[in-house]
Order: structure tokens, then sequence, then C-alpha cells
């Protein structure tokens, strides 16, 4: 798979939390740390995702927001 995706870090799902209509993805990256998707069932369901499954996780974001007191 080519892409012109900069962040693509390699990983394997821990775990699968369906909801109603979304799910909460897991992934362990390859060097220990832990990243989290909120996806649809329906892509979980097309991607075939289980606990085990080697994936891609792609970042293609403008911005990401934390904060703490």
């Amino acid at each position: 798979m080519r892409l012109s995706t900069r962040n693509q870090l390699d990983g394997t799902v821990i775990s699968v939390t369906r909801g109603e209509a979304m799910a909460v993805v897991r992934i362990r990256l390859n060097g220990g740390d832990e990243v989290t998707s909120s996806i649809t069932r329906d892509a979980v369901d097309d991607l075939a995702l289980a606990e085990g499954s080697p994936v891609k996780v792609l970042i293609k974001s403008t911005e990401v927001t934390l904060g703490v007191d």
C-alpha cells in the first residue's frame, strides 16, 4: 500500500470495543506506545479488525489539542 500520508505507524490491535454505531480500537505501536481510534462499526467489519490484527495507523490532522490543569 502506497499512501501520501506522512505519519504512518505500524501496530497491532489490542482491543475493539463496539458501541451502537461506533467502535473504539486500541492499537499498540511497534515501539510500545498505544493509540486509540474511534471509527464506525461498519469500518471495523469491512477491515475485519480484531485483537491481534496488524494495522497501519495513518494520522492526518491539522490540529491535536489536549489540556490539563
